[in-house]
């Protein structure tokens, strides 16, 4: 969980960073005022939710996986000790 969370919030930084990025060059080059509430709202949040929900499904996965596998292992060792 804790994982998520950091990744989560890592990815918010990075697409809110690249989203201000974008916004700034998008304004230099037509000529406007960049509205940065558009960098918050329409990239960074967004992606940062796209990220934590695959980062969360990828984690328990790997952890029901490492369950399994425990769960077998302690099997194999209970039968052939």
């Amino acid at each position: 969980m804790l994982v998520t969370f950091l990744l989560t919030l890592l990815s918010f930084a990075v697409s809110l960073l690249l989203g201000i990025l974008g916004v700034v060059v998008a304004g230099r080059l037509r000529g406007f005022h960049p509205n940065m509430t558009m960098a918050y709202r329409h990239i960074a949040l967004p992606a940062a939710a796209v990220v934590g929900v695959v980062v969360l499904i990828a984690a328990s996965v790997m952890e029901v996986r490492r369950y399994r596998q425990t769960k077998a292992l302690a099997e194999i060792e209970r039968t052939s000790g």
